[in-house]
């Protein structure tokens, strides 16, 4: 449940943010020199720009941990404060450096802390390290940032095990009654910060974070979702960009229904590519005929899931459901096709393990059956961002055709899963719309052909929009591009983030 709308740069990223280690911090404290605040900064805002960082040792292998001040309510600054983790690992190098750069991995609801601690500080390229302060804040309502809670671990286990392809009225409404739960238990359990983690708000604790670092500019790697903040950011403060990599583009400009369909098409794409793969290989667990065979298994092995939900060595069996969302989660990510393999030969002998710890691992479930805040912080923006793909149980079955169309095997799932913000308990605050930047320095934008999570032409749309912004295509499966093995990217990429010097207009990589 919940597959739509939920981005993260990789698979590999959501294990990485899933054993993520913000740990406390220990003793022994440094401070940060605020850059000076624009003068078109309110007066009622600059005490959060001006404000001082006091970074503490956290977390070991040389990371600090810092505490961002901003205001609940940026309409009213004198009220409630959230209180933002941030933490960083110096530049390395003994060169000039350049400045901080943040790094945001997607969601929404990614720990971006998680993301730099056990992968960014230590994965982005050494030349990239030595001239950057590596540097992640984890947005507001997000893991460390005063978190989004909705249910108890119990009820999010029922939860993420509602059947989401209803087959009859007494299915719908139960299918129905999860989200009103699921939406009840946000506003009891976070009522107060609810109405304000959307993401024009984060892209304004950014600027206060930019300012804080000290840093005239803001330098930034977001990947997935991470590009819709990203590019809100450069709208918001196009004076204010310095070196921004928008990989895995949003197309801000549509709406959410349009989304949910376009990646209905996406995740078809990228499992046509794995069956494609799967087919040629003697031991494929979906038949070695055809891609449209191989469909044809998988749907007919969801269907009787559905029914008879299989054993996975604990007290959990595996249905439809859950079943789907595991399958979907190895899409983000070519590396994982051999383990979905694996899972769905075992699953189809009536052992579910596999095709279950495929799903924790996309839910952010811990094996002592805790779940992260990601799927409850992802709904809260997603549903904050946009008005809802579908008001009613109705307007999603009108819709089931072209869904199915889309995807003949996962259609059905990810238009009922784009019901949920129909019940959600406050309304919408933003718009699809175009994002311009004009007057921004040179932005890339990176799309991959067989995205399954930000389908390519998203990119493509992006990059139309920023008025300064170049496309960088590579031609390639999984979600995003950079540091996932194409030399062409990462090459491109980091010049760009050490010179300056954008890619060539429209260039390719394989």
């Amino acid at each position: 449940m919940d597959i739509s709308r939920r981005t993260l740069r990789t698979l590999g990223a959501a294990f990485a943010a899933a054993a993520l280690l913000f740990s406390g911090c220990s003793s022994g404290s440094s401070t940060s020199a605020a850059a000076q605040p624009p003068p078109s900064v309110p007066a009622a805002l600059k005490p959060y720009y001006e404000q001082t960082l006091q970074w503490r040792g956290c977390g070991g292998a040389g990371f600090q941990c810092a505490t961002l001040r901003a205001p609940l309510d940026y309409a009213r600054p004198g009220g409630r404060e959230l209180k933002l983790a941030v933490s960083r690992k110096k530049a390395t190098g003994s060169g000039q450096r350049l400045g901080s750069l943040l790094v945001n991995p997607g969601g929404p609801g990614g720990s971006a802390i998680g993301y730099l601690q056990s992968y960014a500080a230590v994965g982005y390229p050494a030349r990239v390290r030595a001239r950057y302060d590596m540097v992640a804040m984890d947005p507001r309502g997000v893991a460390a940032s005063e978190p989004v809670r909705c249910l108890t671990d119990q009820q999010m286990d029922a939860y993420t095990q509602t059947d989401q392809t209803p087959d009859a009225p007494a299915e719908r409404d139960r299918l129905v009654a999860a989200f009103k739960k699921f939406a009840r238990g946000c506003a009891d359990r976070s009522g107060k910060v609810l109405a304000h983690v959307s993401t024009v708000e984060a892209a304004r604790d950014m600027d206060l974070l930019r300012a804080a670092l000290g840093d005239n500019r803001l330098t930034y790697v977001g990947a997935s979702y991470g590009t819709f903040l990203g590019a809100t950011y450069a709208d918001l403060y196009p004076s204010r960009v310095g070196r921004l990599v928008l990989d895995g583009a949003l197309d801000p400009a549509l709406s959410s229904r349009r989304m949910n369909l376009d990646q209905t098409t996406g995740f078809e794409t990228a499992f046509t590519a794995f069956a494609k793969d799967c087919v040629r290989r003697d031991n494929c667990p979906l038949g070695t005929r055809s891609v449209a065979n191989a469909r044809d298994r998988l749907g007919s092995f969801f269907t009787r899931l559905d029914s008879r939900p299989v054993a996975t060595g604990g007290s959990r069996r595996l249905g439809e459901s859950l079943a789907t969302t595991g399958v979907m989660a190895a899409m983000y990510d070519e590396s994982a096709w051999p383990q979905l393999r694996t899972a769905l030969r075992a699953a189809l002998r009536g052992e579910g393990g596999g095709l279950l710890n495929l799903a924790d691992l996309y839910y952010e479930r811990d094996a002592d059956g805790s779940y992260a805040n990601l799927m409850y912080a992802n709904p809260a923006v997603n549903c904050l961002d946009l008005p809802a793909a579908f008001r009613t149980p109705a307007e999603v079955e009108k819709s089931l055709p072209a869904f199915r169309k889309a995807s003949p095997v996962f259609g059905g799932a990810l238009a009922w899963s784009a019901l949920n913000c129909a019940y959600w308990p406050v309304p919408a605050t933003g718009r699809p719309r175009a994002l311009t930047a004009k007057g921004a320095a040179p932005i890339v934008v990176v799309g991959t052909t067989r995205d399954p999570a930000t389908p390519y032409a998203w990119a493509r749309s992006l990059a139309r929009q920023l008025s300064s912004a170049t496309l960088l295509t590579y031609e390639g499966d999984g979600h995003t591009a950079y540091g996932r093995g194409s030399r062409c990217i990462d090459d491109a990429i980091n010049t760009y983030l050490v010179s300056g010097r954008p890619p060539a207009a429209q260039q390719r990589c394989r």
